[in-house]
């Protein structure tokens, strides 16, 4: 199963596995119809999913892991030895080596992941869905995954196989479905495993123009902000780039690539192994987030509620929070007289609210959106990091939303974005660095922006394709 972020790929899974309530349609297994899935129905019936995320127990052991909630008991009681025999006998049988006494806390991130391989056919499943398994794994684990799974399959086992990595999808699937817009495009057979790249870009990006925002132009000046040889950890790979004044630099690539993690490196989040960060040639020293909200740098982040807001507090006290220290002073501080610092900053946002006195948590997820854009503006930023900034929210909000980022840059500021939406991101961006396993792998001028070089690029597809040029 492939398409582009979004599409709809996880989301059917997560059906399938009784984890999501479908609105409609229909589930044929053995002849008999499902309106929907139960995660035990799911189970009852052979299905497990291995989910991209990590579920596992950090604490717990590998065969605590394997075995949690399916423990195998004798006389009453848990039966170690006897769960122990049957991983080892699952590990030998897979060809996995693994420390079967170690904690998950201490294993390496592609051994967690034959972790979760393993729990998942401990079940005995006739349906097995892997949702993106390799996306952590050096070439070699991966190629170890691929020969797991046509291992499993070979022994009668019903596979969906979800990933971003075409090469490998054309390397084991039998047939590949399309998924756009949570719609199947076009499914394929491939009895020989060397279908066309081209074909399946074509059907994962392909897109009527007019779902395209237009930007308004306006000049744009010298680079201003640079990222040089920045590292997030001993082994991970250098990244460079620069933005310049009143320019958008669009970030794209697939789930799992980096996105997030080098905006949360620049913005003192989490510690970076090493590298420099500059606003107008000046070194930045930045360990925490106060440092980057010292120097002018805004972060919009992916989410809002949990990182963005507090929930309980009112309108005022959130658009406040971030410039409250150079803004407003004294000791002793009544937010509610300070209504005038923020209204009009509330005016042309169209925050819409029964009062500037409400509960944040209660102002829809554009609104909410609004506001974390909005303490940003109140701290009077330069520099502004948008990581997913309309996810969640509805076409008009995000229309709004692009006015707002036009008119910083024309006001000289600069924005950095990270979207999964390619209509956003290509609409808005002046460049784009499409990142693939946390490396820039091509910056894209305007001219030579497209879905399908976007997506090549990160999807590793050197093919050339006939390219339309958007925006």
């Amino acid at each position: 199963i492939v398409g582009e972020n979004g599409a709809g790929k996880s989301t059917l899974m997560k059906i399938l596995a009784g984890a999501y309530t479908p609105d409609s349609g229909e589930i044929f297994i053995d002849n008999k119809v499902y309106k929907g899935m139960t995660a035990a129905l799911s189970r009852d019936l052979g299905i497990n999913i291995i989910y991209q995320e990590n579920l596992l127990v950090p604490a717990m052991n590998v065969v605590e892991n394997i075995f949690v909630g399916q423990e195998i008991s004798k006389g009453g009681f848990v039966d170690k030895a006897q769960m122990f025999k049957r991983a080892r006998e699952l590990c030998e049988s897979l060809g996995i080596e693994l420390n079967l006494n170690q904690t998950i806390e201490n294993l390496s991130v592609s051994e967690q992941q034959f972790v979760k391989i393993l729990k998942a056919l401990s079940t005995n499943p006739r349906i097995l869905i892997m949702d993106e398994p390799t996306s952590m794994f050096n070439v070699e684990d991966a190629n170890r995954v691929l020969n797991l799974v046509k291992r499993v399959a070979s022994n009668g086992v019903s596979i969906l196989y979800i990933s971003h990595y075409l090469k490998e999808i054309v390397q084991i699937a039998d047939r590949i479905t399309v998924i756009r817009d949570g719609m199947p495009i076009n499914t394929y057979y491939n009895p020989d495993k060397n279908i066309d790249l081209d074909i399946i870009v074509r059907d994962m990006v392909g897109r009527p123009v007019d779902m395209f925002y237009e930007k308004e132009s306006h000049d744009i000046g010298d680079v201003i902000f640079q990222v040089e040889k920045l590292k997030l950890d001993k082994d991970s790979p250098e990244v460079s780039f620069d933005v310049r004044k009143g320019e958008i630099l669009g970030i794209a690539g697939m789930v799992g690539s980096g996105r997030t993690e080098i905006a949360n490196a620049i913005v003192g989040a989490c510690k970076k192994y090493s590298g420099t960060i500059k606003y107008k040639g000046k070194e930045l020293n930045i360990n925490k987030p106060s440092d980057s909200i010292r120097y002018g740098i805004a972060y919009i982040t992916e989410d809002r509620q949990r990182l963005g807001l507090m929930l309980e507090a009112n309108i005022i006290e959130n658009l406040t929070i971030v410039g409250f220290h150079t803004k407003i002073k004294g000791f002793f501080v009544n937010v509610k007289k300070h209504f005038v610092l923020v209204s009009d900053i509330i005016n042309n946002l169209k925050i819409k609210m029964a009062s500037p006195f409400q509960a944040v948590k209660n102002l829809s997820g554009g609104n909410q959106q609004k506001v974390v854009l909005g303490k940003w503006l109140f701290s009077d930023s330069s520099l502004f990091i948008f990581d997913e900034p309309t996810r969640g929210i509805d076409v008009n909000a995000k229309a709004e939303f692009y006015k707002i980022m036009s008119n910083l840059t024309k006001e000289g500021k600069s924005i950095i974005l990270i979207s999964s939406d390619m209509p956003e991101l290509i609409s808005m961006s002046d460049r784009i660095a499409v990142l693939r396993k946390g490396r820039i792998v091509k910056i894209l001028e305007k001219d030579e922006i497209s879905e399908n070089s976007i997506i090549r690029y990160a999807l590793e597809v050197k093919e050339d394709v006939s390219d339309q040029k958007v925006g």
